[in-house]
């Protein structure tokens, strides 16, 4: 049962809300992570006894002079923005070490600090990562369970959405981050280019990067968005990013910018699928390049709708088996899944051949070993050769393929007559 939250003025209550409340039960300490503006705070708020705010310079420095300042409050005591202070870390592991009651602690983070904390926090302090909003929590009423798929069960699937091509790309230019949501598009693509400008300019810094030539990470950052959903080597992406110029940025560089941000929650790059089983050979460990959202990709290639409907090419040359749109769709998918995987307690995965022969496009890993396998296509209709990969999968793994489902564009979900799924991504929910 969820338990009440405190009131707090335009909050809605997300997926992640749950797994808080079942955590907070039991647990004494639990860190909320995740990019900036993907309403961390917010959550942490409707549960908070008290709060010191880090990124707060006055507050900052009280807690600097007084480190105990951290443990005294009504509890659960929120901790927002820890990484401006990493000592807290320690400061909160040791006081649950001392007194392990449920819910004491709620820290927040956009950012892994530079300086690591002298203790991992196992044990005392539990990571929850926390995205943008799903298409569920953005007001699209799910019909299909993500959960119940992972049974095994082969449950009935049914369900229709008015949700079309268009309005998909409305979401993905929109995003899911909850302090940008109707926004005017002017305002939006202004607000987003700020967040962009914030990481290069505050971010980078903050993480003891000091860049030179900063236009030429923000020229990386584009390219690495037009390599959404694909695999390209970091070496495509720095070539992209620097078409005919001689003297390109070493590996040494770019994989710095690369790690930063990482810490920062930025890139969201979905893993490979290695299962130990020697049922596969030669599966290529390649992640699938992801932003935190699709819609910071599209920013970054200052994409319109008509020019993504229309199928325009933009933005760095990467190489990709479709369209920017279909690869901007798998991003809001892949999204989406993250969100419902976590609720779930799985993990969402791709898989492909060393040699590229077979794709899926996500692996949802369960705790027990099932899987579901979920292709995305940027299309209403559902043709034969768009499920031969999902076959291919079913053959090799037998009972160990929970469910099979075709994501698409579709307006009705049903499960055909060889089982597998037909799912619109407005209907998929956790």
């Amino acid at each position: 049962m969820s338990r009440p939250l405190r009131p707090l003025h335009g909050y809605t209550r997300r997926i992640v809300d749950d797994e808080l409340d079942e955590l907070l039960s039991g647990l004494s300490a639990v860190s909320l992570e995740g990019p900036k503006g993907v309403g961390k705070t917010a959550t942490a708020q409707v549960r908070a006894g008290s709060t010191h705010r880090l990124d707060a310079p006055t507050e900052l420095q009280l807690i600097q002079a007084d480190p105990g300042r951290l443990l005294t409050g009504a509890e659960p005591i929120l901790i927002d923005e820890w990484q401006h202070y990493p000592s807290s870390w320690d400061l909160v592991r040791r006081a649950v070490d001392d007194g392990p009651t449920p819910a004491r602690f709620l820290l927040t983070g956009s950012a892994s600090p530079t300086g690591a904390p002298t203790h991992t926090g196992a044990a005392r302090i539990v990571p929850v990562r926390m995205r943008p909003l799903s298409l569920a929590e953005r007001g699209m009423p799910p019909e299909v369970s993500l959960a119940e798929l992972l049974t095994g069960d082969r449950p009935a699937v049914s369900g229709s959405t008015d949700i079309g091509l268009g309005d998909y790309v409305d979401e993905i230019l929109a995003g899911g981050f909850p302090g940008l949501r109707g926004l005017p598009a002017r305002a939006l693509r202004a607000q987003l280019d700020g967040y962009l400008q914030r990481v290069i300019d505050r971010e980078f810094p903050e993480q003891g990067m000091t860049l030179r030539h900063p236009d030429t990470l923000r020229a990386w950052l584009r390219a690495y968005a037009a390599a959404t959903s694909t695999t390209a080597s970091y070496e495509a992406i720095r070539d992209a990013a620097t078409p005919g110029v001689g003297n390109k940025p070493a590996k040494s560089t770019t994989l710095p910018w690369r790690d930063v941000l990482t810490r920062l929650w930025l890139l969201d790059p979905v893993p490979a699928w290695l299962p130990t089983s020697n049922r596969f050979k030669e599966l290529a460990s390649t992640e699938k390049h992801q932003l935190a959202d699709p819609a910071l990709a599209a920013r970054l290639l200052n994409v319109t709708a008509d020019k993504l409907l229309a199928g325009d090419a933009v933005g760095p040359r990467i190489a990709r088996g479709g369209t920017l749109l279909g690869a901007l769709f798998e991003g809001l998918v892949a999204l989406n899944l993250r969100v419902y995987a976590q609720a779930a307690e799985a993990e969402v995965r791709h898989l492909r051949t060393h040699r590229g022969e077979h794709e899926i496009d996500f692996i949802v890993a369960g705790s027990d070993g099932g899987v579901v396998a979920l292709e995305v296509k940027l299309s209403a209709t559902v043709h034969e050769d768009d499920l031969t990969h999902l076959n291919w999968l079913a053959a090799i793994l037998g009972d160990d393929l929970r469910d099979a489902v075709l994501v698409n564009t579709g307006t009705h979900a049903y499960r055909r007559t060889d089982g597998i799924a037909v799912v619109p991504a407005s209907l998929l929910g956790p």
